[in-house]
């Protein structure tokens, strides 16, 4: 077979055809959405780089950064590949990769190897490896590493820290591995990296106090993005002491595995290119991994807007919504198990007096942190179950499910986690008696990002559907928003809103 002949082929798949006319048209819109390896030059590049446009025969398109270094192909020094929002894929499908790559971003290899990281999803290391390599071309050891090199060039950018720190704060188990690593992917030792900033910075290009382990990173979302909503969101639900909030920005402290932190996040970049400038604060630096990654789901940095705008304008009862606000998101969460108690608390009264009760809750049992700024953690399981009777008030069966969920989690009977798929979840709290499928949903829909749920019994979105012209009685509901389907959660979205 001919060169000529054998690129024709290529070009006769269609999932091939369509990302080469992607790359040929430097799309910004699917940059993180998938990578293009180009063999002849040993680079891997986002499809939108600005280099000269490399010939069929000559490309490779893979799903991860990790499967491109896995073909011996490092990043592209010019258009940084790995400085863009993420894949919508890992919340938008529930299978094995998808749970496992939403762990690997959230630590769990660090922290637990590649056993623990089987164990949370229920199968053996084995079966994991093997069905990694053929969904995503690389398996979770090699994911993680490519995980870890992203952190590392967030820290070799954005922080004043020592080289060495930045090895064992990324995550790497030793200097050497750091070093091979770095150099590896971005054909660059760690110091030329890091000097690159003072000449050409990056997307993501920070600053820091070392002495008070500060940093500021701007962490990038694919456009468009409808931050103000999600401030607004974010900011009627805010706990004094937990959370404060303005238009253009929003705080909280936060327990990560390996400590505690406290974030700030105000709105940057351009409608073009938007992006979150987000100043850090963190007790332990091997926590920058999670708390970014968690920082991205609950702003949910990495939808495709486009997609979900397109499909949700067809519908003329959602097109002027649509207009109005493009690229709504979804709030995601920081931490499963008080999201968790958020939605217990908050279910069947209105948003206000839920606030009232959490507030109370988190004053009379959150730990202090120390310092001025916000100093108040949400209480734990541990501590809501030690102390909520004293402090809960209202209807004395909502109390009881509040204590027996709580006390379930601290047995282990109850588990919560960003690898869970949208059935088990929801099934794991509704088998607890007192919680229906409102609550469950609206977890599965905070914690996992589910983009296809519709809380139909939600009674403020039954009062926006009315407002748009919709059936509000929950069936009649149900049976027009299949047409929202696979985005209903954001549909879901608009009718809160309107």
């Amino acid at each position: 077979m001919t060169t000529s002949s054998a690129a024709a082929l290529r070009l006769t798949d269609p999932d091939f055809a369509e990302r080469y006319r992607i790359m040929c048209s430097r799309d910004t819109r699917f940059d993180g959405q998938f990578i293009t390896g180009v063999h002849t030059t040993g680079i891997y590049c986002r499809p939108s780089c600005p280099a000269t446009t490399p010939k069929p025969r000559n490309v490779t398109f893979y799903l991860t950064a990790a499967a491109a270094h896995e073909a011996g192909l490092r990043a592209c020094k010019r258009c940084l590949p790995d400085a863009v929002p993420g894949s919508p894929a890992w919340n938008t499908r529930d299978d094995l990769a998808a749970r496992s790559m939403r762990l690997i971003a959230d630590g769990v290899v660090e922290r637990d190897g590649v056993p623990g990281l089987a164990a949370r999803l229920g199968y053996t290391p084995r079966h994991l490896a093997r069905v990694l390599v053929a969904e995503l071309g690389a398996g979770p050891l090699a994911l993680a590493r490519a995980h870890r090199a992203q952190t590392a060039r967030l820290l070799l950018l954005g922080t004043d820290l020592l080289i060495t720190d930045v090895a064992f704060a990324a995550g790497f188990g030793s200097v050497r591995q750091f070093n091979d690593t770095v150099a590896t992917v971005y054909e660059r030792t760690p110091s030329e990296v890091r000097s690159a900033r003072r000449s050409a910075p990056g997307p993501e290009s920070p600053g820091v106090d070392p002495a008070d382990t500060r940093l500021t990173l701007q962490l990038p979302a694919r456009a468009p993005f409808d931050g103000a909503g999600m401030l607004h969101f974010l900011g009627t639900r805010a706990l004094p002491g937990v959370e404060t909030a303005t238009d253009t920005s929003y705080s909280r402290s936060v327990r990560l595995p390996r400590g505690t932190a406290t974030m700030e996040v105000t709105l940057s970049g351009t409608d073009a290119a938007p992006a979150l400038a987000c100043s850090i604060r963190l007790a332990h630096l091997t926590d920058l991994a999670p708390l970014v990654s968690r920082m991205r789901r609950l702003f949910d940095l990495d939808a495709d807007a486009e997609s979900i705008d397109r499909h949700l304008a067809a519908d003329p009862a959602l097109a002027a919504s649509v207009a109005r606000t493009p690229g709504i998101r979804l709030p995601g969460s920081m931490e499963p198990e008080e999201t968790l108690f958020r939605a217990l608390i908050g279910q069947q009264v209105s948003v206000a007096a839920a606030r009232t009760t959490l507030t109370r809750l988190a004053d009379a049992l959150g730990d202090r942190l120390p310092g001025p700024e916000l100093r108040l953690l949400f209480p734990t399981a541990a501590q809501i179950a030690a102390g909520g009777r004293a402090v809960l008030r209202g209807p004395g069966a909502r109390i009881e499910t509040i204590l027996r969920v709580a006390q379930s989690l601290v047995a282990g009977d109850l588990t919560l986690s960003f690898g869970q798929t949208r059935a088990e979840l929801e099934a794991s709290l509704v088998a607890l008696p007192g919680i229906g499928p409102w609550t469950a949903g609206y977890v599965a829909m905070r914690v996992l990002g589910s983009p296809d749920i519709l809380l139909t019994s939600d009674l403020a979105l039954r009062q926006g559907a009315g407002r748009l012209g919709l059936a509000v009685e929950p069936r009649s509901l149900a049976a027009r928003g299949a047409d929202w389907a696979p985005w209903r959660s954001y549909a879901g979205m608009h009718l809160w809103r309107a």
